[in-house]
Parts: C-alpha cells; structure tokens; sequence
C-alpha cells in the first residue's frame, strides 16, 4: 500500500507551519469581496482538506467575517495561511504550500464578482456560494 502524500507549508516567516497527510477534498477559486479584500488580489485560491489531516504548529490570530469561518494568519508577518470552519475542514491558500503546482481548481465560487478578464472555462461556476445552481 502507498504511503499518504504529505505536504508542508506554512507563512512568510516560518514562524507557522503546517503538514498535510493524504489527498484534499476539493480545489477552488473565490471571487467573494471578502475573499479579494483580506487578500489584496482578484481572488482566492485554495485546497479543503478534513480538519484531522493537517496539523499546524505556532502561533496564529484570527478574525471572522461570519459565524462560520475563522480566517487565521501569523501574528508576526501577517501572512495569510487558512481558514478554519464550524465543521470538519479547513482551507488552506495554495500560495501557503512549500511546493507550486500541486493542484488544479476545478470549480469556482463568487462568479458575480470576477474580473472579466479572468478566463476560467474548464470550473464549474458558482453564481455565490459553492452548490448553488449555476
């Protein structure tokens, strides 16, 4: 049997890190204002795994936008590097791994609010939220 993919990450500074053990749930973009407010570009690109296949080491902050989510970053550099939900997942920013290229989006959330001259033709399209009929 495979060993499980193991993955690492963590923020600009190194003071927080994280390891992933195994294969994410789902890969995706988000146009949401939030989403291109807290991180001063067009849109959001993440991974969700399950909550209990990531650890993370150091310090964090946090700060909510909604009941739901917890957006978490390191307290020293400021970097942005997860969000953590009321369920059982956690969504960490691409641009946090240690290694490019290790996933591929295949849908995208918040369409209503993408720029028109981002062309994404092979995701699926969320009007807002991801499940809602595009």
């Amino acid at each position: 049997m495979a060993k499980p993919r193991t993955l690492t990450g963590g923020c600009a500074c190194g003071q927080l890190t994280f390891k992933t053990t195994g294969e994410p749930k789902r890969v995706g973009l988000c146009h949401c204002m939030t989403c291109r407010k807290i991180s001063g570009a067009p849109f959001n690109a993440f991974v969700i795994y399950p909550v209990d296949q990531v650890t993370i080491t150091g310090q964090i902050r946090t700060w909510s936008a909604t009941p739901e989510s917890e957006r978490c970053f390191c307290p020293v550099c400021g970097s942005q590097v997860f969000d953590r939900d009321a369920g059982d997942e956690i969504e960490i920013k691409l641009g946090a791994f240690d290694e490019p290229n290790l996933f591929t989006p295949t849908y995208e959330a918040w369409i209503k609010r993408r720029e028109t001259w981002l062309c994404t033709p092979d995701l699926k399209s969320f009007p807002e939220n991801r499940g809602e009929v595009p």
